[in-house]
């Protein structure tokens, strides 16, 4: 299956995203950790969907090749309108979405939101949602100092397979993406506080479910070492076509560690929304 790096203006701004397959479109939001990308998050999966499907998948502004911008005021909202005016670009009216990590809370953000602006037919919530863990492993994910141990870190907080940040190869592929130019910089910079100010809590997984109409499937993995265990059924239970999954070996990125075992729950779950 051959898989398509395209790039298209977004309202000014350089948008570049993955495409393969044919058929009714499938949005792949990739996480937030430093050095993701699209092709890096889903490159794993996006050959399996792409046989159903018609498969996108944009890196998010301020990741792999897309533009880095920083919004101070609400960069979550532009990233989420971003995507919005990408699909809408394409002629996208109604897609299945699934999202991780950061892209699972967008995803979540935007349908629980008094106007959500994403086409999304059902949505695919992958180890985002939940409240965030301190411990080490998060403190390797929010304070990157752009070296090389520090991504291998970051590896492996995202793993539970040690195999991962033993990895020279595969660490430094990640670290690259890191430090390209403005990469780095921007998600860096979308966490700056003035001097004298406590640092911002991590993301709530606090929010107005009830207003979600469409089906979710939310999907937990059970080695995940940033997330408490249960927190998927939890959020499940306040949707009303929530519905819950958990995923054996894998951390925070199943679509990585056990891409075959995520994409037939993707598959499944879309193919049950079917006309």
């Amino acid at each position: 299956m051959s898989v398509l790096h395209r790039t298209i203006d977004v309202a000014g701004l350089s948008t570049h995203y993955l495409e393969a397959g044919e058929g009714e479109p499938v949005v792949l939001l990739h996480g937030g950790e430093f050095g993701v990308s699209a092709e890096i998050g889903w490159e794993r999966v996006i050959p399996v969907l792409a046989q159903h499907y018609r498969v996108l998948a944009p890196d998010m502004l301020g990741f792999g090749d897309s533009a880095k911008v920083v919004d101070f005021t609400d960069g979550r909202g532009l990233r989420i309108r971003h995507i919005a005016r990408f699909c809408a670009l394409l002629g996208i009216d109604s897609a299945h979405f699934a999202g991780n990590s950061m892209g699972a809370i967008n995803l979540l953000v935007d349908l629980t939101s008094p106007a959500p602006v994403l086409p999304v037919r059902s949505a695919a919530a992958i180890c985002g949602g939940g409240e965030i863990q301190k411990n080490r492993h998060t403190t390797a994910l929010y304070e990157y100092d752009a070296s090389l141990e520090a991504m291998r870190a970051i590896v492996e907080a995202l793993f539970v397979d040690p195999s991962y940040p033993a990895d020279a190869a595969y660490v430094q592929r990640r670290y690259e993406s890191s430090i390209a130019p403005g990469a780095w910089e921007s998600l860096a910079a979308a966490r700056f506080r003035r001097p004298g100010l406590h640092a911002p809590p991590t993301p709530s997984s606090t929010r107005a479910y009830e207003r979600i109409e469409v089906p979710v499937l939310m999907i937990e993995g059970a080695g995940d070492k940033l997330l408490a265990p249960g927190w998927a059924a939890e959020i499940a239970g306040q949707i009303a076509c929530g519905r819950s999954a958990i995923v054996d070996g894998a951390g925070h990125c199943p679509q990585i560690e056990q891409p075959q075992v995520l994409a037939d729950l993707l598959l499944g779950f879309f193919a049950e929304q079917a006309v």
